[in-house]
């Protein structure tokens, strides 16, 4: 329990960031030497939506997370939500506290 009585769950990382899961996709497509436009050709979505996650901009809905998963395999659908779950939840906390 935090100092403020908010209950986490095991495993929950606590940070005063929030990392937009954009960044850890921008990190993939160098990595795979891929360009937002081949991505976003793969997910048969227009490159300005990939301009968008990546920017963080725009969230990754279920759809999004299994057209990520299919595209570039190896990270699932549920870890591309989560990681979108968290990065709202951690902007919604620093919204609260009044540092976002």
């Amino acid at each position: 329990m935090a100092d403020d009585g908010t209950e986490y769950e095991s495993g929950d990382l606590i940070s005063d960031q929030a990392i937009p899961p954009g960044e850890t996709l921008s990190d993939e497509l160098h990595a795979r030497k891929m360009t937002q436009t081949e991505l976003a050709s793969r997910m048969d979505r227009p490159p300005k939506v990939v301009s968008q996650i990546i920017a963080g901009k725009k969230a990754i809905t279920a759809e999004t997370a299994i057209q990520l998963e299919d595209a570039l395999g190896g990270i699932s659908a549920m870890t591309w939500l989560r990681m979108e779950a968290r990065y709202r939840l951690a902007l919604a906390r620093l919204a609260e506290a009044g540092t976002a």
